[in-house]
């Protein structure tokens, strides 16, 4: 499967915020981009509040959330660094072809003979 992420940067300068709106796919293997955008929005209009907003992307992987999360508490101060959040949808998107598979799969799983 191909999981590609996107990610537009949205600043507002009269109150200092910054939301990265991603979209596509987030997973644990490719949401180490994200870290360094973060870090990146912290030093831009400091102290800033950087929103990582996952309220679009097509997938999320509970892992990758987590994973994310971590390098941000982790993260080394950054002198007049603001807060950073991660804005999540209340259910975690699945892969659409990993739905439509489990899909098949339980329609198949009722056809079989008891």
């Amino acid at each position: 499967m191909v999981h590609k992420l996107s990610v537009l940067v949205q600043m507002d300068l009269e109150n200092r915020s910054v939301r990265l709106v991603v979209t596509g796919c987030v997973t644990e293997a490719n949401q180490h981009i994200l870290y360094p955008l973060v870090r990146r929005a912290r030093t831009l209009i400091p102290p800033v509040t950087v929103s990582v907003d996952l309220t679009c992307a097509g997938h999320v992987e509970d892992i990758a959330v987590d994973l994310l999360r971590w390098a941000i508490d982790h993260d080394e101060p950054v002198h007049d660094a603001g807060p950073a959040q991660i804005l999540t949808p209340i259910r975690l998107p699945g892969h659409p072809s990993t739905l439509a598979w489990n899909t098949s799969r339980r329609k198949s799983a009722r056809s079989l003979p008891a």
